[in-house]
């Protein structure tokens, strides 16, 4: 194990951060398994995305929450922090990038910088984090790591703070085979290893500035819990040193102190914690003992309580209704059904979801986030838990400013092969999009920039992927707030609507089907008020999906034969909160997802059409 008391100028923390799918994690796994943290005989060795521990992270292919982790190359600590890519997570970059002195950009040689890179990398520059930048997947058929280097001394020139900024290292990697090197190779089968990235780490990213002599000061950045010791406090320690046993004072956000005593101080080394009898200034450490910390607050030493700033996250973009079920169904899928239970468990998300905000609203609540994907991930994380829950439409989060509303605007980049461009350009014309650029590649895929207001991103990704057959590469990030436009109109067709509670039928399937998309197979439950398919039409249609076919005697079951149902169209959580409107609301439980109307009372419904 690594020496517990380190010397501050052989400490190195460092922020990996990258547009989302440029290979960030599949180097800092590299760099783990390279640094011999772990025997030759342990199953991390065989892994990938070793720090995407969530189930949600593996199973989509994403980081979603930042993590620390540290290695030891030689005589010097490396702290280093895993940064999601994807911008719906930035919160967590924000909160992280403190505890670092520098960063690795890594960038696709192939995409080049990408929205997230632009987001990330200004950030860690107004931090003034010292970058070293890495040319990632080279080995790429499209890789163009010339015009890629353009690009990115272009972005340094429109984001440095200073001028020092505008010098930086570039590395070259093939992440996946944990190879990199200082010049570009010819042959990517020639020796290499992630031994340079270690050595370019050291040499360019500076020592923290530490004061070691001063009263104990340090900002909880993250928070870790397990049934052993509890809350872990996790940040880095700005002045003086911390040891098991010390008094401390929690200095909260409302102002208010509180004492407490630190019963551990633990590091990282690798993917576990290990305790150590003292944290000093520069160096990452977790705190148990402070059980009533939150993410922003300060620790501090007893007698000389003073709070560091608290930090500021970027506001939400999106706010979303979740509340109980109140279907027919409700209870009898889900654990936890009731209003409390719901608020406890969105209380217990916003202790580490920074970029988070819940406000109750009637019997639910308002949750507002980064985006769609930032808020599918936690409903699905609740259903996940047991809980059964109804989702509203999501809406933007206006802001007022100098008697005027602003609404978000989003820059929205669009890769997409050139026979599909018109399909596009019309569908983002319906959306009163704006071009910015448009340009082709030599492999036959079309690029384009738009600009527009976040709430005609809403449902769009759905749409583009199927008229694009799955071709479609889009990403998007929140530039502005300007004067909100005028309302859209409806862009999708009306729905199909349950008549009756019952359960669905062959018979009454093949109906739904000539008059538009189903939604539901044969033997399903459904109610009075659930969707169950699209209409071929812009109105909704009821219909009575559970009826049968009558026999008479002039006709006997066995004489009408089979009836052939093409399969019905099965929506994932995001597609169903793309897909709602206003009047409509998601059911989301354990085992289920449904989609219905707000009110289910036919009659009720079109009076207040009226």
């Amino acid at each position: 194990m690594t020496d517990a008391k380190q010397d501050p100028s052989k400490i190195r923390n460092i922020a990996i951060i990258a547009h989302v799918d440029h290979g960030k994690t599949t180097l800092v796994d590299g760099l783990l398994k390279q640094s011999q943290i772990f025997r030759g005989n342990q199953a991390e060795m065989t892994q990938d995305l070793i720090m995407d521990s969530g189930d949600q992270e593996r199973e989509r292919g994403i980081t979603i929450t930042a993590k620390v982790t540290a290695v030891q190359h030689g005589d010097y600590r490396i702290n280093i922090i895993d940064t999601p890519g994807h911008a719906d997570f930035s919160g967590e970059v924000e909160r992280t990038l403190n505890m670092a002195d520098g960063c690795l950009l890594i960038v696709d040689a192939q995409e080049g910088p990408m929205p997230q890179t632009k987001f990330v990398l200004g950030k860690a520059l107004a931090y003034e984090l010292k970058p070293i930048v890495i040319i990632n997947k080279i080995d790429k058929s499209g890789s163009r790591i010339k015009e890629v280097e353009d690009e990115i001394s272009n972005l340094f020139l429109e984001l440095a703070v200073h001028e020092d900024q505008l010098h930086y290292p570039v590395y070259y990697a093939v992440g996946r085979n944990g190879k990199a090197w200082s010049t570009a190779p010819n042959n990517f089968d020639e020796e290499g290893d992630l031994a340079v990235i270690f050595d370019a780490i050291i040499e360019h990213i500076p020592a923290p500035k530490v004061e070691l002599d001063k009263p104990f000061q340090m900002l909880v950045t993250a928070l870790s819990w397990d049934n052993f010791k509890g809350k872990y406090a996790i940040g880095r320690v700005v002045r003086g040193s911390i040891k098991p046993g010390d008094q401390v004072t929690l200095c909260k956000k409302d102002g208010s102190q509180t004492k407490a005593k630190i019963d551990n101080v633990y590091m990282s080394h690798g993917l576990s914690r290990f305790e150590v009898p003292e944290g000093v200034a520069g160096d990452i450490v977790q705190l148990t003992g402070v059980s009533e910390a939150q993410i922003g607050e300060t620790v501090a030493d007893v007698d000389n309580p003073e709070a560091l700033p608290v930090m500021e996250v970027e506001a939400p973009t999106l706010k979303i209704y979740i509340g109980p079920n109140t279907s027919p169904f409700k209870g009898m899928e889900g654990e936890f059904t009731t209003s409390r239970q719901i608020g406890e468990r969105l209380n217990r998300e916003l202790e580490t979801n920074v970029s988070l905000k819940v406000e109750e609203q009637g019997i639910g609540f308002l949750v507002s986030g980064r985006g769609e994907l930032h808020l599918s991930v936690l409903i699905e994380s609740m259903r996940r838990e047991g809980y059964e829950i109804e989702v509203g439409r999501p809406q933007v989060v206006t802001k007022e400013e100098d008697g005027k509303t602003l609404e978000p605007v989003e820059e929205l980049i669009i890769e997409v092969p050139a026979e599909h461009v018109g399909t596009v350009q019309m569908e983002l014309g319906s959306r009163r999009a704006m071009i910015k650029e448009q340009f082709a590649s030599p492999k036959g895929v079309t690029k384009l920039v738009y600009e527009l207001p976040t709430r005609a991103l809403l449902g769009l990704r759905n749409i583009l992927m199927t008229s694009t057959k799955g071709t479609i590469v889009m990403n998007s990030l929140m530039i502005d707030y300007r004067p909100i436009s005028a309302p859209l109109q409806q862009l999708r067709n009306g729905v199909i609507i349950a008549f009756e509670t019952g359960t669905t039928t062959p018979y009454s399937l093949q109906m739904v089907e000539e008059r538009g998309i189903s939604y539901v197979g044969p033997g399903e439950k459904v109610y009075a008020g659930q969707i169950v398919g699209l209409n071929k039409r812009q109105e909704d249609m009821e219909m009575n999906v559970c009826k049968a076919k009558h026999l008479t005697n002039m006709r006997s079951s066995s004489s009408d034969g089979v009836v052939q149902l093409t399969p019905p169209t099965i929506f994932s959580l995001e597609e169903c909160i793309d897909f709602i409107e206003n009047d409509e609301l998601l059911e989301v439980t354990p085992k289920s997802l449904r989609l219905r109307k707000r009110e289910l009372d036919a009659n009720l419904r079109k009076r207040q059409a009226k």
